[in-house]
């Protein structure tokens, strides 16, 4: 039997939604500014765990633009099955091309953190309807 959403626990499921959206934004958002501030490191990334080696400036210029692009129309609730959907695939992208990082847990810690991060995509992936809070319509 499903309990019926009364005004009170709206009101709570589209802040916790919100701070949902803001939590992944932020951190992607500095990955995204990462791109421009330190090329150099975004290309050791994409060598190191993509197996994408000998990327550009100018490449990571784009692909950040395109993170830019992507992550504001997130933040912003925009077309968000497409945009909360491309989100969750890339940060799943991300978490699993680390995977080895994992068998070697506690000298890599920090990498476990995007397992959660991971979790609050899907959620917000599958409760886009619910997430209006600061939401263009």
């Amino acid at each position: 039997m499903s309990t019926p959403i009364n005004s009170d626990m709206q009101n709570r499921i589209q802040w916790s939604l919100l701070s949902l959206r803001l939590g992944v934004f932020i951190v992607m958002f500095m990955w995204t500014l990462d791109k421009f501030v330190n090329p150099a490191h975004g290309s050791r990334i994409f060598d190191k765990f993509y197996g994408l080696s000998g990327s550009s400036d100018t490449i990571l210029y784009i692909l950040g633009a395109l993170q830019l692009i992507l992550m504001l129309a997130f933040l912003a609730g925009i077309k968000k099955r497409i945009t909360y959907g491309i989100v969750f695939i890339l940060h799943g992208m991300s978490t699993l091309s680390s995977f080895n990082q994992y068998f070697d847990a506690f000298n890599h810690l920090l990498f476990f953190a995007a397992w959660p991060m991971w979790s609050a995509c899907f959620a917000l992936y599958l409760l886009r309807d619910l997430d209006t809070k600061y939401t263009v319509k």
